[in-house]
């Protein structure tokens, strides 16, 4: 099989359509027959990328590129940045706004998922340019 390439526009605010995209992924995963844990962690730490999108960065892009081995993801916006990478993988830790904390989500446990649920995960930010996190699940096929 060669990659398979899928690209997601996320809107900004649009909490109601937030986890579209890692739901497609993870239905296009099941239909290619990848394991389901591939499949959960690939849609888990997508899912946790888009809601950060809509959250902090007023939207972004996603790039899915979907290879036999691995599952690539490259999740890409044009938000204020992350102030402090260090602070924002710690579990907990959230500049969520007390609007997002009452719709029930800004519980600090993003990124630390994303990482938890990556095999390989890297992020580039930089403030008033945007971030993009790059993370990597292995298909364990």
């Amino acid at each position: 099989m060669n990659a398979i390439h899928l690209f997601y526009e996320v809107s900004g605010d649009d909490f109601a359509r937030a986890g579209e995209a890692s739901g497609d992924v993870k239905q296009k995963l099941k239909s290619l027959g990848y394991d389901k844990t591939a499949i959960r962690n690939a849609a888990i730490a997508m899912y946790e990328g888009e809601i950060n999108m809509v959250i902090h960065a007023g939207g972004g892009v996603i790039d899915v590129d979907i290879y036999p081995e691995k599952i690539e993801i490259k999740m890409e916006d044009k938000g204020p940045g992350i102030p402090d990478l260090d602070m924002a993988m710690q579990e907990g830790f959230s500049t969520a706004p007390p609007q997002i904390h009452d719709l029930g989500f800004g519980a600090g446990m993003g990124l630390p998922n994303i990482k938890k649920y990556t095999d390989k995960m890297h992020i580039d930010t930089e403030l008033g340019v945007g971030t993009t996190v790059y993370m990597t699940v292995n298909a364990n096929k």
